[in-house]
């Protein structure tokens, strides 16, 4: 039994939209991540980038189980001595859900060229409205 490789070359990329509203936020980025990454297609070979574009919406509308909200906390540095700065999950989603949902799918990506790439596919909209109709995306279900 052989196996099939892809080659970049050869890679054919489409488009799908994914509906955050309703749904967990980490659920709806591993679903995000494995579409990124190609893991859904017969094809997929781990060290080529045979990933596809993804629209998600609606990621302010997306939910935090349990206690989440209140104790989930992201941080960041500014890289000067004492600039750890921190926000709380509820202040993340309410001001920047786009990038709480940016951070979930980068986190769940190979931390190399190849995770750099297939975030740079991602395309991210708060509401319900997103400007790339003309690709003709395809509507990806949550399962």
């Amino acid at each position: 039994m052989s196996t099939t490789l892809a080659k970049l070359e050869t890679v054919e990329r489409k488009w799908y939209v994914v509906d955050a509203a309703g749904k967990p936020l980490g659920r709806t980025a591993v679903t995000v991540a494995n579409l990124l990454r190609g893991k859904h297609k017969t094809t997929f070979t781990p060290n080529v980038d045979c990933g596809d574009y993804v629209i998600v919406i609606n990621t302010d509308k997306a939910i935090l189980t349990g206690k989440k909200l209140d104790q989930k906390t992201y941080y960041r540095v500014s890289g000067w001595i004492g600039g750890l700065k921190e926000t709380k999950a509820r202040v993340m989603m309410d001001n920047r859900s786009d990038y709480a949902m940016e951070l979930a799918v980068k986190g769940m990506l190979p931390k190399n060229t190849l995770g750099r790439n297939c975030i740079g596919r991602l395309h991210l909209c708060k509401g319900a409205e997103h400007p790339h109709a003309a690709q003709k995306p395809e509507a990806w279900t949550l399962d």
